[in-house]
């Protein structure tokens, strides 16, 4: 009878919560049976861990009774990721490496059938759940995975490329001969050096649209959310995939938490840290695809653009279910997941811009092009998106189509680094007066940092009370006003700042 102990992480929303994988092995009828709650991904390790050791050249006690166990048993688990671990406790087990030895160590990888160890998601979110610990623990990744763990500086991570890289490090004391490895793939991995600056597309790329682009530098500046209404063709699209760029360097508390959403889902690469993300899902996307969810819970598109931009084109032609969905996380930062078996929680801070035509053939209101819907037609195409949607959507801005006089003949446009550098100094003392962006501004809070003038609060009584304002359109258009007399370097909001506040309220020219 023998039994070894192997630790392992299980990824349950961002948690990492840890998981101890306990190994039998027994006289009776050879068998191999997991138990634990394994998910069916799990349970056919059976059969790469048995032709990993073999194929390895290691001893596979085939005629044995195999008991693992993943404990705690209440805890789902998916994924290959526990491979290696339980390759390692059988190995411990038979006494073909040093159980004890693997005290102080924590191992994820999924086992080709060659014991090569492929890449696991969410190596950086065990990184972190590791480094949030305080734990003085060693993590043994596959290379790939390990290079991703190590961004989480304080963590001792290692790589390895094949099963026996591993092996090789846990022999007993007495071995007398060492295994030969096909690649010397063990490795400490040290966080990468500074990488250069992230690149973004360039504003300057785009002709005209002074008053879209000014739009761009109060939403960046503010954190604002932005919705722009234009004809097709008019440049909505390269805009928005522009806007990051005006955005603040990124923290490293804040690529770790981007990065650690991006590894769970599979999409992180080392040469896009540091650099804010654009997610652009399509406009059939699902709520489940958007906001996040399925068995177990996976992060959505707008987890996926946690601190970064969410682009929606087409705005109107997502699905409804979806679009109200998104309703909770603009206001919150943060989207639940729950089910029946259980509940996770994704971070979801992301700045929305959308796009959309104003009516369904596109050319409402344009001057190249008459527009060929009726007004029932427009009515029903501006219907699609609720009034509570877009209470929360700060700035609303008509996009016009360029001539092709001016398309063709005009210089270069201003480059986003002019217009970064005048958003960051607006949100810097934005953050530096009340600790974080105009946005974010809550309750009394509004009151006591978006002070108007006397002539300006009368003009924002009037606007309100004529556009029937709600008391959240009220709220945002004070804010986008702050942010706006925040770029004039101005204490004191005045009119001026809230006449062009109260212009950006105003873009569908329907029934909205």
């Amino acid at each position: 009878m023998s039994l070894s102990l192997v630790q392992s992480r299980a990824l349950l929303g961002l948690e990492a919560a840890s998981v101890t994988v306990e190994v039998h092995l027994a006289n009776g009828l050879p068998s191999f049976v997991l138990v634990g709650l394994a998910d069916v991904e799990v349970k056919e390790a059976r059969e790469r861990v048995r032709s990993a050791i073999q194929n390895a050249g290691l001893d596979f006690p085939n005629n044995k009774r195999i008991i693992v166990n993943l404990a705690p048993a209440d805890l789902p688990k998916d994924s290959g990721r526990l491979d290696l671990p339980i390759a390692l406790g059988i190995l411990a087990a038979s006494g073909q490496i040093d159980g004890a030895r693997l005290a102080g160590h924590e191992f994820a990888g999924e086992l080709s059938l060659s014991g090569q160890l492929r890449p696991v998601r969410g190596a950086l979110a065990m990184a972190l759940a590791l480094h949030s610990c305080g734990v003085a623990t060693k993590l043994v990744l596959p290379t790939e995975s390990a290079r991703e763990a190590a961004l989480v500086h304080g963590t001792e991570v290692y790589g390895a490329a094949h099963l026996l890289d591993v092996v090789r490090q846990f022999l007993p004391a007495d071995a007398t001969a060492p295994i030969d490895a096909p690649v010397d793939g063990w490795a400490r991995m040290l966080p990468a050096a500074s990488a250069a600056p992230p690149h973004y597309a360039d504003l300057s790329d785009v002709k005209g649209h002074v008053g879209a682009k000014r739009a761009l530098e109060i939403a960046a500046a503010g954190n604002h959310s932005l919705l722009m209404v234009g004809p097709p063709g008019s440049g909505k699209s390269m805009l928005a995939q522009r806007f990051a760029g005006l955005l603040p360097a990124m923290t490293v508390d804040e690529a770790l938490e981007s990065a650690a959403v991006a590894s769970l889902g599979g999409r992180f690469a080392i040469e896009r840290w540091m650099q804010r993300p654009t997610s652009t899902p399509h406009h059939t996307s699902s709520a489940v695809a958007l906001v996040g969810g399925g068995s177990p819970p996976r992060p959505g598109e707008i987890s996926l653009a946690h601190h970064g931009v969410l682009f929606l084109d087409e705005f109107p032609e997502f699905a409804r279910s979806a679009l109200e969905a998104l309703r909770e996380p603009l206001e919150t930062g943060t989207i639940t997941i729950a089910r029946a078996a259980r509940r996770a929680e994704f971070p979801a801070r992301f700045q929305l811009i959308a796009a959309m035509n104003p009516c369904p053939c596109g050319y409402l209101g344009s001057t190249l092009k008459a527009c060929r819907c009726t007004p029932d037609q427009v009515a029903r195409y501006q219907g699609k998106l609720s009034g509570p949607l877009l209470d929360r959507i700060d700035l609303h801005i008509e996009v016009p189509a360029v001539s092709a006089k001016e398309l063709l003949d005009s210089p270069a446009g201003e480059s986003t680094d002019s217009i970064r550098t005048r958003a960051a100094a607006a949100r810097d003392r934005a953050v530096e007066r009340q600790g974080k962006p105009n946005q974010a501004l809550q309750g009394a809070e509004i009151d006591r940092h978006a002070g108007l003038e006397p002539a300006a609060l009368k003009f924002m009584h009037t606007a309100a009370a004529k556009l029937g304002w709600s008391a959240r359109s009220t709220h945002r258009a004070l804010k986008v006003a702050r942010t706006i007399a925040d770029l004039a370097s101005s204490p004191l909001v005045e009119v001026a700042h809230v006449a062009e506040a109260v212009q950006y309220r105003r873009a569908l020219r329907g029934t909205l």
